[in-house]
C-alpha cells in the first residue's frame, strides 16, 4: 500500500520521549501566514496535560492533522474540539504586516512564536517547533522538527489553531476591503488576488516588502 501525506497520522511519540526524560510541560508550536502577500503572521502554541491523562481521550481527536491537509470545515471542527477541551491550554501570537515589512518574515514568525509562548500558561519546559529553527531568549529547551506538523500531535494541533485564527481574521478584513476577496484567498498570491491587486492597487494590510507589491 502506498501512503500519502493525508494518511500520515501525527503521534505522541516525541512527547512520550520527553516525558521519559523528565520534562513535565511539553508544548508544540506552529505558524500560519508566512507565504501570503497580505495580512499578519500568526503563531499558536499548545500544551497538554500529562499524556497518561489524555490516553483515553486521544481517540476523539485522532483526526488532528497538519492544517494544510484538512478542509476548512474539518479545521473548524477540530479547532473547537481542541480549544474547548479541558486537556489543552493554548495561546496565539500575532505580528502585523507592517512589522513583517520592517524585520522580514522569518524574524516576524519567530516574534509571533515568542509572543504566543509568553502568553501560554503553564509555561513550557520543552518546546517542539515545526521547521528548522529554534527561538532565542526563551527559558525552555527546544527541538526543531522539519515537517513536524505532519508528525507530532501537539504541533499539528497548534497548526490548526494558527490557521483557523488567521483565516477568521482575514474574513473580518474582507468586510473592510471587500474588493480584494480576502474571504476566498486569505491573502495568498492567487490569480484572483493578483487580478484584484492590478485593478485596485495594494491596501493597508498588504505586505509592501513582498513581490509583486514592492515592484
Amino acid at each position: 500500500m502506498r501512503y500519502t501525506e493525508d494518511m500520515i497520522i501525527p503521534t505522541l511519540r516525541e512527547e512520550k520521549k520527553l516525558i521519559k526524560k523528565g520534562y513535565q510541560v511539553i508544548a508544540g508550536i506552529d505558524e500560519a501566514g508566512r507565504g501570503p502577500v497580505a495580512g499578519p503572521v500568526i503563531a499558536a502554541v499548545v500544551v497538554t496535560k500529562p499524556i497518561c491523562e489524555i490516553r483515553g481521550k486521544f481517540e476523539k481527536i485522532r483526526e488532528v492533522r497538519d492544517s494544510k491537509l484538512l478542509t476548512p470545515k474539518k479545521r473548524e471542527e477540530l479547532y473547537k474540539l481542541i480549544t474547548r477541551s479541558d486537556f489543552f491550554n493554548w495561546a496565539v501570537g500575532v505580528v502585523s504586516e507592517k512589522v513583517i515589512d520592517k524585520i522580514n518574515i522569518l524574524e516576524a514568525t519567530k516574534l509571533a512564536m515568542k509572543r504566543a509562548v509568553k502568553k501560554l500558561k503553564p509555561k513550557p519546559d520543552f518546546l517542539l517547533l515545526d521547521g528548522n529553527f529554534t527561538l532565542e531568549n526563551l527559558d525552555c529547551s527546544q527541538k526543531a522538527i522539519p515537517g513536524g506538523d505532519k508528525k507530532v500531535f501537539l504541533i499539528a494541533a497548534a497548526s490548526i489553531i494558527a490557521k483557523v485564527t488567521r483565516d477568521r481574521l482575514m474574513i473580518r478584513y474582507h468586510k473592510k476591503y471587500s474588493q480584494y476577496r480576502f474571504d476566498q484567498h486569505k491573502g495568498y498570491g492567487t490569480k484572483l488576488h493578483f487580478k484584484m491587486l492590478k485593478k485596485h492597487g495594494p491596501c493597508k494590510i498588504h505586505r509592501y516588502s513582498f513581490k509583486p507589491i514592492k515592484t
